[in-house]
């Protein structure tokens, strides 16, 4: 008859290990699927539109306002909103 003190406890060891080992794969499993299936899909719906002072560097660019009209504009964007009466 084989018991496990025959072993010099390394049964129980190995026991032991593969039983925390088989928890920790079930919970890491468990955290994985949460996080799949909590993760937004696809787009918001709105597509992202690129910052104004970008718009204005690109619209200098292509010739569409000349400098001083860019500065103007630069800098009522950098002002901030006007205050609404």
């Amino acid at each position: 008859m084989l018991f496990w003190y025959d072993h010099g406890g390394w049964g129980w060891f190995a026991m032991s290990a593969g039983m925390v080992l088989f928890w920790a794969l079930i919970i890491a499993v468990a955290v994985l699927l949460f996080r799949a299936l909590d993760r937004p899909r696809g787009h918001s719906g709105t597509p992202a539109t690129p910052p104004a002072e970008d718009i204005l560097r690109e619209r200098l660019a292509r010739g569409e306002i000349d400098e001083d009209e860019y500065r103007r504009r630069l800098d009522a964007l950098r002002a901030g909103p006007l205050a609404k009466p």
